[in-house]
């Protein structure tokens, strides 16, 4: 009835998100003793992380007072159009005694995998496609990096869809190696998106082409790289960088990093402070998604420039540059040589995973 999609009250944040990496899910029921406690969604822990909780934390100190649930006395249509209001993935029938009736799910009501997002939004949308892929070298000898296949389409397709998906329209994309391919395989897609093109005379490297905006884009915009793929609620991340007032916001993926060895600590004098068996790191990647405010256009040069030197320089300036934290399994690198070769090898897309 459960479906596995429990976690103990007593587990830690970092339980949890592994347990929904391994689930592709978003939402789990939190028992104590067998009896319901609560629900813990992906968005709580991202929350904790941005608080600066650390992982160790129990659920149980996150769990939220108010949440959506439903009662013995709620009819199957009123369970199904609350779930559907709130796309929720699941919701349990609980009786006052906090026992767990039923639980309904998503893709068995819906028949799809997971709820589609729920706010709306069109904003432009950026993505880097002027790289040599270098990493999919041999693969980029014949094809651009963003005309790689995944399952039975390419990642740029794949990219457009999931933008369009949170109502995005308008897409900038900026190109240089084999921009001719690129072009000509985009423009015969028949697509219903508004497409431009930032065309790179050199390199600029993966922030110089921005610059190519200038006067084109007066609102916030997403920065996307061309080869990878981020499964996540995008206008959280909206609100999220509007809410902290950011001008630029880099999502981050919680990327668990075992230690396949014991580690040891010492002090100055070669004492042993601890060890540690095989220990495991938690770190936040750069994904390459950012959301950035229009007016720093202006603050990038028209030359060879990374984003990472925007970022460095507003650091230094102790601008608003924050980070939006996802799980591992919602991003995906498909400029790494071993993953794309595997999604090629299994032949399917990372939405069928």
């Amino acid at each position: 009835m459960l479906k596995n999609r429990t976690i103990a009250h007593e587990a830690t944040l970092l339980d949890a998100l592994k347990k929904m990496d391994a689930l592709d899910k978003k939402l789990l029921i939190v028992l104590n003793n067998c009896k319901f406690a609560g629900l813990l969604s992906a968005g709580d822990i991202q929350r904790s992380v941005i608080q600066n909780k650390p992982l160790e934390t129990q659920v149980s100190n996150v769990l939220r007072s108010k949440i959506r649930i439903a009662s013995p006395n709620d009819d199957f249509d009123t369970i199904k159009q609350m779930m559907f209001d709130y796309r929720m993935e699941l919701c349990p029938v609980v009786t006052t005694n906090n026992d767990i009736e039923e639980v309904y799910f998503w893709e068995d009501i819906f028949h799809d995998k997971k709820p589609q997002p729920q706010k709306q939004f069109n904003l432009p949308v950026v993505i880097m496609a002027g790289g040599f892929g270098t990493r999919l070298k041999p693969l980029t000898n014949v094809l651009p990096k963003p005309l790689i296949p995944v399952g039975d389409k390419t990642i740029i397709e794949h990219i457009f869809e999931r933008f369009h998906d949170h109502g995005c329209n308008n897409f900038f994309i900026s190109v240089n190696y084999k921009a001719d391919l690129i072009e000509y395989y985009i423009n015969n897609l028949n697509m219903r998106y508004q497409i431009s093109y930032l065309k790179e005379e050199e390199p600029m490297g993966t922030a110089g082409s921005l610059s190519l905006l200038s006067g084109l884009i007066n609102e916030t915009f997403f920065v996307s790289n061309c080869d990878i793929m981020v499964d996540q609620d995008y206008s959280e991340i909206l609100d999220y960088h509007r809410d902290n007032y950011n001008e630029i916001t880099i999502v981050g993926a919680l990327k668990h990093i075992p230690i396949p060895y014991g580690t040891i600590e010492t002090k100055e004098n070669g004492k042993l402070i601890s060890m540690s068996e095989k220990p495991e790191f938690t770190m936040k990647i750069n994904t390459g998604m950012y959301i950035l405010e229009p007016h720093l256009i202006k603050e990038i040069p028209s030359n060879y420039y990374h984003i990472t030197d925007l970022i460095t320089s507003l650091i230094k300036q102790k601008r608003g540059v924050g980070v939006f934290p996802i799980s591992a399994k919602s991003w995906v690198d498909i400029g790494d040589l071993n993953t794309c070769l595997g999604f090629l090898s299994k032949n399917n897309s990372p939405d069928e995973k």
